[in-house]
Parts: C-alpha cells; sequence; structure tokens
C-alpha cells in the first residue's frame, strides 16, 4: 500500500481523469446517475456496490466507450496519456487464433522500434518476460506457446494485465481483478495492483472482493442503482459510513447453511482422468465421485486444473484418458459423440455466463430452447416452463424478455441456471458461478443452490470454485494442485484439520488475506 506521504502527493497531483456528472441512458433508464470521480495518480479508486450498480460502466467510460444505444451526458476528462482495462472476463479482449507469445510480442516491438534488429529482438523477448514476471504468471516460455483457450480465467487476466502494463499505462481500470481467483493468487494481485499504483500509475478498482477494496483502496465509491451514495476516503467510507445501504454492503452477511450434508447412491465417478492442451499434460489421474443430492466443492490455484476437470465431464474437454461415468455408465468424451439425453443428464453453467449466451437473442427463447432440443417439448410449453424456472431463480420475466448484454452478471448467472435447469440434469457443473458477484447475490444463488439441491431438482453438484467461503457451504471439498486431486474429505475436516501441505497453505492464505484486510 501507499505510505501517507504518497497519498499526500498523489492527492495533490493532476489528476489523471475527472468526471463530472456522468449520466449514461438505455432506453431511458439511467444507469449510472450524476457520477463523479477524480482519478489521481499513485491513488487506488474503488468503485463497489451491487450487480448492476453502474460499476463497470462508470468505468468503460473512462476508456470513452459506453453501451451501444446510450445517450451520454455529463463530462469524462483524460489528460493524456493512456488507460488501460483489464476486464472481468479476459477472453473477451484476448485474440483466440494467436498466441500468448505473439500477442504480448506486437506490443513490446512498438516500444523498442528505435533499437536494431538484433538488440531489438532481445529487448522485446526481456519485456514480454519481464511483463510476465510483474503479474506472477510461472512458466513463461510455456506460457508463451499457448493461446487463450488453454488458459484458466486467473491465467488470462493476468496476460491482459501484462498487455496494459507492456502499454506503459498511466492508469488501469481493473473490472473484478480477484474473480475467479484463490487465496494466494488473490494476495499476489493485491501486492501487484499496489506496486503499480507505487509506480505513479492510478487504479480504479472495480470490485465486489470487499477484501480486496478494504487491503488496497485509497478511495472508495459506493454505487446503488448508478448513482453514488458514499465517497471519500477509504478509512471513512469503509469503518464508518453515512450510508445505510453502505452499512448493509460492507456487513457481508452470510446465510452459512450447507449447500448439501448427506449422499446417497454415486451419481458421478471420475476414474483416472488425465488431460492435455496440445502436448501439455494439465491434469493427471484424477479421481473422485459425487453421490446423490451431494454438493462436492473443487478449489485449488488458478490454473491447477479444476476447469479442465470440470470441461472433462461436461464432454467439453475431448482430449483425456480415463472414466467420466454417470449412474455407472461410461460417458463418451465429446458432446458430439453423446445422445440426447447425455446431453441432458450432465449441464455445465460457466463463469462467463454472458459469453455463454447469443448476444443477439433474447434470453428468454434460448433458455427455452434447452427444454425444446434436449427434452423435446413444443415450444410453447418450453417458454411457459422456462418463465417458472426464472421466477423460482427470482429473475423477473420482463427481464428474461432482454438481450444478454442488458443483464446484470447476476442476473446472467440466474439465467444460466435456468436454462441449465430446463435439460432436468443428473449432474450439474458450476464453474465459477458465484465470482464477481456482491455479497447479496452471491448469498442468494447460494441459498437457491441449497434449496435445488435439498428439493432433488439437482440430484448432484459440482462446484467449482476459488472461495473458501463458498467450498464452506459444500458437503466435500477436493483440492487441486498442479493437476492433481491432492486432498478431498468432509468440507469442515479440509477447511479446519488439512492433510496435505498444499491445502493448509491455501487455508492459512484465506485466514491470513481476510485479518489483513479486516
Amino acid at each position: 500500500m501507499n505510505t501517507a506521504a504518497q497519498n499526500r502527493t498523489a492527492a495533490e497531483a493532476e489528476p489523471v481523469a475527472v468526471v463530472e456528472g456522468l449520466r449514461v441512458e438505455i432506453g431511458g433508464r439511467a444507469i449510472v446517475d450524476g457520477v463523479g470521480l477524480r482519478v489521481l495518480p499513485g491513488r487506488i479508486l474503488a468503485l463497489v456496490g451491487a450487480s448492476g450498480s453502474g460499476k463497470t460502466t462508470t468505468g468503460l467510460a473512462l476508456l470513452g466507450e459506453y453501451p451501444p444505444g446510450a445517450r451520454v451526458t455529463g463530462t469524462v476528462r483524460v489528460a493524456g496519456g493512456l488507460i488501460g482495462y483489464v476486464p472481468q472476463h479476459p477472453a473477451t479482449v484476448l485474440n483466440p487464433a494467436r498466441r500468448i507469445g505473439a500477442l504480448l510480442r506486437d506490443i513490446a516491438r512498438r516500444q523498442v522500434r528505435h533499437l536494431p534488429g538484433r538488440r531489438r529482438r532481445a529487448a522485446v523477448r526481456d519485456r514480454v518476460l519481464d511483463a510476465l514476471a510483474r503479474v506472477q504468471l510461472p512458466d513463461a516460455e510455456a506460457m508463451l506457446r499457448r493461446f487463450p483457450h488453454q488458459l484458466s480465467g486467473g491465467q488470462q487476466q493476468r496476460v491482459v494485465l501484462a498487455q496494459a502494463l507492456l502499454l506503459g499505462a498511466r492508469a488501469v481500470v481493473a473490472d473484478e481483478p480477484t474473480t475467479g481467483q484463490d487465496p494466494l493468487t488473490k494476495r499476489r494481485i493485491v501486492e501487484r495492483l499496489a506496486a503499480v499504483a507505487g509506480q505513479g500509475v492510478a487504479v480504479v478498482l472495480l470490485s465486489h472482493d470487499l477484501d480486496v477494496v478494504r487491503a488496497l483502496a485509497d478511495d472508495v465509491v459506493v454505487l446503488r442503482d448508478g448513482k453514488a451514495v458514499a465517497a471519500g476516503p477509504a478509512a471513512q467510507v469503509l469503518h464508518d459510513p453515512d450510508d445505510t445501504w453502505t452499512r448493509r454492503l460492507l456487513a457481508e452477511p452470510r446465510d452459512m447453511r450447507p449447500i448439501a450434508a448427506t449422499a446417497g447412491g454415486t451419481v458421478l465417478d471420475v476414474r483416472a482422468l488425465t488431460a492435455r492442451h496440445g502436448r501439455t499434460p494439465v491434469l493427471h489421474d484424477a479421481e473422485l465421485t459425487v453421490g446423490a443430492g451431494e454438493c462436492l466443492a473443487v478449489v485449488g490455484r488458478s490454473g491447477s486444473g479444476k476447469t479442465t476437470l470440470a470441461r472433462c465431464i461436461g464432454g467439453l474437454h475431448r482430449d483425456h484418458d480415463g472414466e467420466v461415468l454417470l449412474n455407472g455408465r461410461p460417458l463418451p468424451r465429446s458432446l458430439r459423440d453423446r445422445r440426447r439425453e447425455q446431453l441432458a443428464a450432465v449441464q455445465y453453467v460457466f463463469q462467463d455466463a454472458e459469453a455463454a449466451f447469443d448476444a443477439h437473442r433474447p434470453v428468454l427463447g434460448q433458455i427455452a430452447r434447452t427444454a425444446v432440443r434436449l427434452r423435446g417439448l413444443d415450444p410453447a410449453e418450453a417458454r411457459a416452463e422456462a418463465l417458472t424456472a426464472l421466477s423460482t431463480l427470482d429473475l423477473p420475466a420482463q427481464r428474461s424478455l432482454r438481450l444478454p448484454g442488458q443483464l446484470s452478471g447476476g442476473e446472467l448467472r440466474r439465467a444460466a441456471l435456468a436454462r441449465a435447469l430446463l435439460a432436468r440434469p443428473e449432474v450439474l457443473v458450476c464453474d465459477e458461478i458465484t465470482s464477481g458477484l456482491d455479497t447479496f447475490t452471491r448469498t442468494s444463488l447460494l441459498g437457491l443452490l441449497t434449496e435445488l439441491l435439498g428439493s432433488g431438482a439437482i440430484p448432484a453438484l459440482v462446484l467449482i470454485t476459488h472461495d473458501l467461503d463458498t467450498a464452506a457451504r459444500a458437503g466435500r471439498i477436493a483440492v487441486m494442485e498442479r493437476g492433481r486431486i491432492v486432498e478431498t474429505g468432509a468440507a469442515h475436516d479440509v477447511l479446519h484439520a488439512p492433510r496435505h501441505p498444499f491445502t493448509a497453505e491455501l487455508v492459512h492464505a484465506a485466514r491470513q488475506f481476510r485479518g489483513a484486510a479486516g
């Protein structure tokens, strides 16, 4: 964190950007209403609030970007220089057809054009490797050979941050930079952003993670329904807010009911699963079972193989050996080879819910199509069932008539969950379904999963998560490290009496991080 002297100096400096009276309307509805900001060099300004509060729209305004069809009033002034952007879903800004090395070298070359050929090549290499080291991406040489889809969400995020640092940005807008990150990686990201600010770069942090905000922010603006309801130095806003709603937000209410307590016969059985990205092994002899009525949480650091394991179960990663059995019967490796009833039986809810929907079609029709395609319902019956599912998940019918880009992150997660439920699955795989959500939405979503599993609407649940608080809600936990499952057991036992050294390190980091943030 910055010292008091650094903060005073930064506060007296010329702002990198100033926002005054910003109002952004879509279809006559204000999604940002009268917001003002001062982005100062060397300081970290955090925008916090519930899903749909206007954080991302405000952050993107600093880059001169607004939603299609938006009516914008107010002023946004940038005092020269580049403002970098690290989006919540970094895959959207990484070219899927180019390797990571090519993406980063293109940026580095522009900055060393004045050097002769051999020295230029060496300088490009040094800059790229330095950028990867600064964002804590290990195995840089292997990383440079991979395509974006071969990286975890956390690794993609750090690649985008490396791009911004390579570009020499004067300010960085970091949109949920710790989304999908384990406590160890989260701690390093916090250290990295603090170091970036220490070099005089302004950081605008958009985050639901209040531990991260408490650990990093110099200044905080709290948004609700597009309006700034609290603003000021972090010490004041986070510890003694005047606004009642802000106090509720900071209280972090938690519904600690377990998602599942007991399990019946085995529904899902993973045996000796070994997976690869090209020639690189990323999963080694993974074995696990999930019983009827059970929630299994899979935790581990970013890049440990959690999502690859989930994608193998879902038929989305075919380059693997071993078996995935559903109710004792092997499932084909690829979705292409699974029969309709097998496709319905294993449903996958993605971390990036928006990318899982067609951006040009209303959400309701996409949800209903699942029941038409996988269960043979006629369209009218499927639509009625979709509306019932959305009502159960507390998503108003009128919201589902909109395009995916017009829904908040929390609303899209509910829509994705409704679509999966319409298939009547035997196993539901949720990949970081609570990542990047505010406290209220996260608690509500976990409560819904509790009810759905308890009622039998979801016979078995696999919850991929970086968040140990979320994992604590599961019946059992499997811990992954470097592509291996290193420990499994009852959630309470794993989190309070871990047997494997990595699990102990992970649990300690989470406790240490929360203690430091408090």
